[in-house]
C-alpha cells in the first residue's frame, strides 16, 4: 500500500494528512481535523488541480497588461499548456473584471478571465 503525506491547504490550520493509496484509490485519510481536507487530501493525490494566475497584454490601454486568472481550477498537467496559449496574447482596452481573455484554456473547459479593469488611453 502506497503512502502519501500532504500539508493541507484547505484552511488555516495547515493540517499534516496521511494518504493511504492501493492501486491508485484512496483507501484511508487520517490527519485533517475538518471536512475540506479530506476533500483535498483526497483530490490531490488523485487528480490535482489549481486556479492558474498570470497576465495579459493590454492594447490602448492605461497599463501594458492586466491580471487574469482561470474561472476555476484545471488539471496540474495542464498548467503549461496554459501559460503557453496566453503567450503573446493580447486583448484592446478597456477590459472590465470578469471579461473573458482565453476561452477553453488548453482543452480545459474552464475560461481565462480578467481580475482588473483596465481603460482605454
Amino acid at each position: 500500500m502506497e503512502e502519501r503525506t500532504l500539508t493541507c491547504i484547505g484552511c488555516p490550520l495547515g493540517c499534516l494528512i496521511t494518504v493511504k493509496l492501493e492501486n491508485g484509490e484512496v483507501k484511508e485519510i487520517t490527519g485533517n481535523t475538518c471536512k475540506r481536507g479530506e476533500v483535498y487530501a483526497g483530490k490531490e493525490v488523485t487528480n490535482p488541480t489549481r486556479i492558474v494566475t498570470s497576465v495579459c497584454l493590454v492594447e490602448n490601454g492605461v497599463y501594458p497588461v492586466v491580471s487574469v486568472k482561470t474561472a476555476s481550477d484545471i488539471p496540474k498537467n495542464k498548467i503549461f499548456d496554459l501559460v503557453e496559449s496566453l503567450k503573446g496574447k493580447s486583448v484592446s482596452a478597456p477590459v472590465k473584471i470578469g471579461d473573458v481573455i482565453l476561452k477553453d484554456a488548453a482543452g480545459t473547459g474552464v475560461d481565462v478571465i480578467a481580475t482588473k479593469n483596465v481603460e482605454k488611453a
